[in-house]
């Protein structure tokens, strides 16, 4: 998931203009205007008794205004008051109370007037009232004795405070009191239990009420409640009351709901429009009752409706008259419901709706001041002229009231005043001062000269002019110094002088040029507007999924305006990042390490400029093996199944795919634990299966994508009841390990198979095809049995059945078995061999009959070896090589022979037991083959013009050697070879003088041996003639001439000098590279010759020493 989001300060400047668009024109204090009231203390003014009061009262005008007060209506001589003083240049009030003075003197309704030639402006009525928080007073409080279930009410009835305390209740250690759906604090402060419980017997039920105002808390005193158990009510009674009178303490029963509060069925409530709208409904009754609200013919208002205090508070924040209407509660538990009717009535202050606005207008203007105003009931509206009643006020020939409208006409300089407007019902009033100021003045442009304004390119572009002037001056733009007027969709024209042009374009950057005109004059102002391109978020963040412990990162790649310097902030869930050292905030990432559940949230990247911000947002998921389930249940027992429940744990982000069941037989196997079924992830129950007499605990198992969860804490235990065994063992065999037994064997039943006690195996058996009685013989719990004295390798049917203390399991299905095997009796016969290559034969033989074979037959084995070479006579050590042919096969091919050899084999059959008798030797010969290479070439006595060649015969001559062929040529400094020559040498010759050689020349020898097959693999030399002498001694002449010793030795000279010259620069600092190439001609490497490790097939070796010829 990933959300991104984009705002600019553009905009918010835009918001910022409008807001400007509708206000009044404001005069610039260096003209004549009459006062403004800026500022003043709040209507209801609750002050602290102990510190001094300070009531403010500011405002502006030309000339300064000044001051005065009146108090509940009366002028207020504050220089006859030594407690009160006013500020300089203010008409704030300071009384001094924290030097003597006494708040509650100070009571009364205040209000400012601010006063100069043109005109005067009144303040609000100001009432001011110390805050109060009083004592409680002295009761003595009866301890509550109340019957267990019954209900109850602690009153606090907190002292009357000013403003009212905030009320809660605690215990002697100054802990709150904990609160429930049973026991809940109401409005008024009383503390309800909708049904008492023995724990909440105690001594120390302390109200609390705490002053804001004054910062004190005061403390009721402790009321103790003792609630009687009615098993403890009963031994009450039976100790004090005859037996006939015990049977009338009566048990805790069950009742209907009953409301505490309010009572009745029906109330009325009367709310102020935009006040908090607060319904509360407490109820008593066993269980306790569940509350809910409904709104006759209606619905809650969305977003603006809360529950509190366990849904008995019903709270609709910011209510109108919309609102009003019949809100029904309704308590209810299992014995039935009560119900309570609020008829909810909104009424209203009075609220602006057109609120008068200052006039400036030139001498022989019109103008109006209007003043309208709403409420519940609807507001009277009041006019009056510099604080005095209009109708009481100088007259004006100018102004004429019309209700809730004055209209001015022809205005000249005296008509300059303050006019008051007040709308009032009897909820509250609204008061609003308004001037009407007659100047004359040529305009005038506010904003600075050449200022600079910088946009985002595609956002508004707002360019200020403001100005002031009277008469109203017209205001014109045009871009640039000369440029013609501006006009056009382009542009928006504000009525206060702003340009806005709605979507800026880098085209649009530039001066421009204000102009503001009336029939006084005329004045311009030139501003500068630039463009910028916008912050983007070019990589953002994406969704991660991420297992607890792991590392991940968040990306956050941006582009930006060069002239722009961005920052960029990272937020989690909408706050700071937390202060831990595991997150890592880098340029343009965000790594957590070793994250864990807590970093589940959602990941902002926040990057600001002057002028923009863009944001993108991604979420990190922590995912986890699931926690362990709890709570296992275990119900529906039955002697073959039982329904096990549970609940899941945590699944860690990471949803449950299957429940794995393990159980654990505590009889037979304690301690270990064997899967018995999966179920969906969705299903929280399963049906299981149980076998008789196991001591049955179960466990589960939590599986999501992540892994499986640590096991769930074991159920309770369950043994089941005994009964003869389900089953019969499994694997059942018959298998001699003698020519003259049965061995038969089984796989025993696991202790929770066995059903019951005395686990015992009843084994059978019977030759087959033969007419014979079952054998039978009942074995303890163990996995075979030996029948003795069978004969060699014949079938038999075996069986065998399990049985225990209770009985037998049903009827075991027979299996066929053979007893013991013997060694075969006879060999293959009619071997035959045919020569299919020097290398490759097929041999054939006839199978050996079955009865002869006298178990299973496993194949034939082929016995082969070679008996002599047939090109020479050698003793040497004979290797037996042995194929196996497995299953009823009568053939097979015997590879890797050696060409003209002899060669025997026989043929032998096998079976389990081992092999039995070989066939007669059979002989062979295979045909010649090519000779392998000359065992060496060696070339020596190197002359001029000759070289002698010595080799050795074939290690392998495969046949009778024919000749032997020696190909040699040239090789020149370049490695290019030369003609090719060619020599046939007989077959009985061991060297050879080759003689007309160029002198100093390498030459290239390959050669190789030949049968009347054909020629076999070459083996190669290199060898090179030796140089002409008088060419040599030449050579050792230069070597020994004066004139080349003598360049020498200058050379030498030379490389000295350079030496010396570097190494004195090196040594002042100077530096020389120097790049070494290693190995640059590196001598070839010589490759190993590979193997040919082919065979076809898998045989054996018998190694043995043959005394005879070869």
């Amino acid at each position: 998931m990933m959300k991104k989001m984009s705002m600019s300060t553009s905009k918010t400047s835009l918001v910022l203009f409008l807001c400007q668009i509708i206000s009044a024109l404001d005069v610039p204090l260096d003209l004549s205007q009459p006062p403004t009231i800026t500022q003043q203390s709040p209507k209801d003014y609750i002050v602290d008794p102990r510190e001094n009061i300070v009531i403010q009262c500011e405002a502006k005008g030309k000339p300064p205004p000044s001051f005065s007060w009146t108090r509940n209506g009366t002028h207020f001589d504050i220089d006859k008051d030594a407690q009160v003083t006013m500020k300089p240049n203010s008409g704030t009030l300071v009384i001094n109370i924290m030097n003597g003075g006494k708040a509650e003197a100070y009571e009364g309704v205040y209000q400012c007037t601010a006063r100069n030639e043109r005109g005067a402006a009144v303040s609000n009525n100001i009432v001011i009232r110390p805050s109060r928080s009083p004592l409680w007073t002295k009761e003595k409080l009866e301890p509550n004795h109340v019957r267990e279930g019954d209900s109850l009410v602690l009153h606090c009835r907190p002292p009357v405070g000013l403003p009212p305390p905030i009320i809660f209740w605690m215990d002697n250690a100054f802990q709150r009191l904990p609160q429930s759906e049973r026991v809940s604090q109401g409005l008024n402060g009383d503390l309800y239990f909708s049904n008492v419980q023995p724990e909440d017997t105690r001594e120390d039920y302390i109200c609390y009420a705490r002053f804001n105002h004054t910062q004190t808390i005061q403390q009721k005193q402790p009321i103790s409640v003792k609630v009687f158990s009615m098993d403890s009510l009963n031994d009450t009674i039976a100790a004090n009351l005859s037996d006939t009178d015990i049977y009338g303490a009566k048990p805790v029963t069950e009742r209907q709901p009953v409301l505490l509060t309010p009572t009745g069925s029906t109330s009325t409530k009367v709310e102020l429009r935009g006040n908090v709208l607060l319904l509360e409904c407490i109820a008593a009754g066993l269980p306790t009752p569940v509350i809910r609200w409904i709104k006759e013919g209606g619905e809650l208002p969305a977003n603006r409706t809360f529950f509190e205090n366990f849904k008995k508070t019903l709270k609709i924040i910011d209510v109108s008259e919309a609102d009003s209407g019949n809100y029904k509660c309704i308590a209810r538990n299992a014995l039935g419901s009560v119900h309570h009717v609020i008829s909810v009535t909104v009424k209203a202050a009075p609220y602006w709706i057109t609120a008068p606005r200052n006039l400036v207008l030139s001498p022989g203007e019109d103008g109006t001041l209007i003043c309208r105003a709403n409420g519940s009931p609807k507001p009277s509206i009041s006019w009056l002229a510099n604080g005095v009643p209009i109708a009481i006020a100088p007259e004006d020939p100018s102004r004429k009231v019309d209700g809730d409208t004055i209209i001015f006409s022809h205005v000249q300089e005296r008509s300059s005043a303050v006019y008051q407007c007040n709308a009032s019902n009897e909820y509250g009033y609204l008061l609003a001062n308004a001037f009407v100021n007659v100047l004359a003045e040529p305009p005038r442009i506010l904003t600075p000269a050449n200022k600079l304004y910088q946009v985002i390119a595609d956002s508004p572009a707002l360019l200020d002019c403001a100005y002031f002037g009277s008469p109203k001056p017209e205001i014109e733009w045009f871009k640039g110094v000369k440029g013609s007027i501006l006009r056009g969709n382009e542009y928006v024209f504000h009525d206060n002088g702003t340009l806005e042009i709605p979507v800026a374009q880098k085209s649009n950057a530039g001066t421009y040029t204000c102009v503001a005109r009336n029939e006084l004059g005329k004045i311009q102002n030139e501003v500068q507007l630039e463009i910028k391109d916008p912050t983007m978020i070019i990589k953002q963040p994406e969704y991660k999924v991420i297992q607890r412990y792991g590392q991940v990162s968040f990306e956050c790649i941006i582009k930006h305006d060069s002239t722009l310097l961005p920052t960029v902030t990272w937020l989690k869930d909408n706050d700071e990042l937390p202060d831990d050292e595991r997150f890592l905030v880098g340029k343009d990432n965000l790594t957590i390490m070793n994250v864990t559940d807590k970093d589940d949230g959602t990941y902002t990247c926040i990057v600001n400029t002057t002028l923009d911000s863009v944001s993108a947002s991604a979420v990190l998921t922590v995912v986890a093996r699931p926690n362990p389930p709890f709570d296992l249940e275990l119900t529906g027992q039955l002697e073959r199944s039982i329904d096990l429940s549970w609940i899941p744990g945590d699944e860690n982000n990471s949803p449950i795919t299957s429940f794995v069941v393990e159980f654990e037989d505590a009889l037979h196997e304690p301690g270990v634990w064997r899967y018995q079924t999966e179920v969906p992830g969705t299903q929280t129950m399963a049906q299981l299966k149980l076998s008789p007499y196991v001591n049955y605990s179960f466990r589960v198992i939590a599986v999501n994508r992540i892994g499986r969860s640590q096991p769930s804490e074991p159920s309770e235990q369950y043994l089941t009841k005994s009964a003869s065994p389900d089953e019969n063992p499994a694997n059942v065999q018959g298998i001699g390990s003698e020519p003259d037994n049965l061995v038969i064997t089984w796989e025993p039943l696991k202790g929770f198979q066995s059903n019951g006690p005395g686990l015992q195996y009843k084994v059978s058996w019977r030759q087959k095809d033969v007419d014979d009685e079952w054998t039978s013989v009942i074995v303890a719990n163990v996995s075979k049995y030996i029948v003795s004295g069978t004969p060699t390798f014949v079938p038999y049917e075996v069986k065998v059945q399990a049985l225990n203390d209770l009985g037998y399991a049903p009827e075991p299905s027979e299996v066929i078995g053979h007893s013991g095997e013997d060694l075969p009796m006879v060999a293959p016969g009619n071997v035959q061999v045919h020569v299919i290559n020097s290398t490759l034969a097929k041999v054939h033989w006839d199978p050996v009959p079955l009865k002869s074979v006298r178990g299973h037959l496993q194949g034939y084995k082929v016995y082969y070896w070679k008996v002599q070479s047939l090109s020479r006579r050698s003793r040497r050590h004979i290797e037996k090589k042995i194929l196996t042919f497995r299953g009823n096969k009568t053939f097979g091919m015997l590879p890797g022979l050696e060409p003209y050899s002899s060669y025997k084999l026989n043929v032998r059959v096998v079976n389990g037991k081992g092999e039995g008798p070989a066939s007669p030797d059979k002989v062979f010969k295979t045909p010649e083959g090519v000779p392998s290479s000359p065992s060496f070439l060696k070339i020596t006595n190197p002359t001029l013009d000759s070289l002698t060649l010595e080799w050795g015969s074939p290690t392998h001559p495969n046949g009778v050697l024919t000749s032997y062929t020696l190909k040699f040529q040239p090789i020149n400094n370049t490695h290019e070879l030369g003609p090719l020559v060619e020599i046939r040498i007989p077959a009985n010759e061991s060297s050879l003088i080759l003689k007309n050689l160029n002198y100093s020349t390498r030459y290239k020898f390959y050669f190789n041996a030949q049968t009347s097959v054909g020629s076999g693999s070459q083996i190669t030399e290199e060898a090179v003639t030796i140089m002409d002498e008088a060419m040599a001694s030449r050579q050792v002449d230069i070597a020994t001439q004066g004139w080349f010793i003598g360049l020498m030795c200058a050379v030498a000279l030379l490389i000295l000098i350079l030496l010396i010259v570097c190494f004195i620069r090196r040594n002042k600092g100077g530096k020389y590279p120097v790049k070494e190439k290693e190995d640059a001609h590196a001598d070839p490497e010589i490759q190993p010759m590979k193997e040919d490790d082919g065979t076809f097939g898998e045989y054996r070796l018998f190694s043995f020493v043959s005394s005879a010829p070869i």
